[in-house]
């Protein structure tokens, strides 16, 4: 595959992160090895990075082609691939090819190792590759469906009174009847990763909060209906754009689109008149165009011109259509407690993340402990600032929603594998 264009002339930035299975503790003294393929499809070495002590390497610039590439539909490929080998002591190596850089973006790697008892000098044990984005390559395009689904009886998976935003998605890889595999996904990893594969994260803020709230709406959706447990299915959505939404199990998602996504994720599109997330469909408005469906393309444009989310939702779903959270986020110990907190805050809700913090900080020896007394004071907040650090939230000090459910999630992955979980 021919991957570097002899007009690279952007570049964009990576970053690679490496932890254990479940993220419950870094691995530092990673060795992330980048190469890129040469016209001739030739490997070359382009950097060497060791990773920190809490499994990061630094941010590095690498050529990408033209920005303008991601801003026109109809484009040559916006994106440059680079291929990592990562190799640590005591784990097995690991190997993601075809990591899509964008030009003014961070892509972001996560990559997860599995211990080994083996040696590093070895072949990569596994590999990951990750398939083109949908707007440059095609896919079998989606098949319409009635917006508004019927309700079935409880059956136990899901409390159907009210949307709840689940812990784990079931992804199923292939077309609905395929005997493909289940990856069971947190859910905001599987916001992030659809939305990294559907849009370009270069888009303006507007449309990248657009496109989310459609696919986090249409997940609901899926959700709340238990569309295909209903129909005697063992997972909750499929990875097959005939069916549902692109999902690359391994890729790297954007940090524009990850921050993004943890701002908004307990957010759905609904109307007045229904009681479940509206099954928000959506194509890319060039090769495919739909009514009532939101247009990706279409969506960039109207941001382009300064239109908000909500506006642009409203010119395709209808003008009755608003947005709602969800009353409960699975898995989590304590819900938001609706008001930010920041230095000079008091009370349980300080001591709640004091208290996570200092038990995060066990696996993440980056993040100072401090006493868990109830006062957000100045250790406090430098715990929080470098957890905000460290993943990849508005490094501000402020306990939002954002950084409480980052917070929260990252405490129960490090809980569980306290007790071997």
């Amino acid at each position: 595959m021919r991957r570097i264009h002899a007009n690279q002339i952007d570049t964009g930035r990576l970053q690679v992160s490496t932890t254990t299975n479940g993220r419950a503790r870094p691995v530092p003294d990673a060795k992330i090895s980048i190469f890129q393929a040469n016209t001739d499809g030739n490997q070359i070495q382009l950097e060497e990075l060791r990773t920190d002590i809490s499994g990061q390497t630094i941010e590095i610039e690498l050529p990408t082609p033209p920005l303008d590439y991601s801003l026109l539909p109809g484009s040559p490929m916006p994106y440059a691939q680079y291929d990592i080998t990562i190799q640590a002591n005591g784990y097995d190596t690991l190997a993601v090819r075809d990591i899509q850089v964008l030009p003014s973006t961070l892509a972001l790697q996560d990559c997860q190792l599995s211990f080994a008892g083996l040696t590093t000098q070895q072949a990569p044990q596994e590999t990951v590759t990750i398939d083109h984005h949908t707007l440059y390559y095609e896919y079998p395009e989606k098949l319409p469906e009635d917006p508004i689904k019927p309700l079935p009886p409880p059956t136990g998976f899901v409390v159907l009174d009210r949307v709840v935003v689940p812990e784990t998605i079931v992804v199923h890889a292939g077309p609905p009847d395929s005997p493909a595999a289940n990856y069971y996904v947190p859910f905001r990893d599987y916001i992030k990763n659809v939305a990294s594969s559907e849009i370009y994260a270069n888009w303006p803020d507007a449309s990248i909060k657009a496109n989310i709230l459609a696919i986090l709406s249409f997940t609901l959706n899926r959700v709340f209906t238990e569309w295909y447990r209903n129909k005697g299915k063992d997972f909750t959505i499929t990875s097959s754009t005939a069916f549902d939404q692109a999902y690359f199990h391994g890729r790297n998602v954007f940090a524009e689109i990850s921050r993004a996504v943890d701002e908004i994720f307990t957010t759905y599109i609904t109307k007045p008149d229904i009681r479940q997330p509206l099954f928000s469909q959506y194509c890319d408005g060039v090769r495919v165009k739909r009514d009532g469906w939101l247009s990706q393309w279409g969506s960039k444009d109207m941001a382009d011109r300064g239109l908000p989310y909500l506006d642009i939702l409203r010119s395709y779903y209808g003008s009755t259509v608003y947005l709602d959270n969800a009353e409960k986020v699975a898995g989590i110990p304590k819900s938001y407690p609706g008001t930010p907190l920041r230095l000079g805050s008091t009370g349980d809700a300080v001591r709640t993340i004091q208290t996570q913090l200092n038990a995060i900080a066990n696996n993440f020896p980056a993040i100072n402990k401090q006493a868990a007394d109830g006062v957000f004071g100045q250790a406090t907040d430098t715990a929080v600032k470098k957890f905000q650090q460290i993943f990849n939230l508005t490094q501000d000090g402020v306990v939002g929603s954002a950084t409480w459910y980052k917070i929260s999630e990252i405490y129960v992955g490090v809980a569980k594998m306290a007790v071997g979980v």
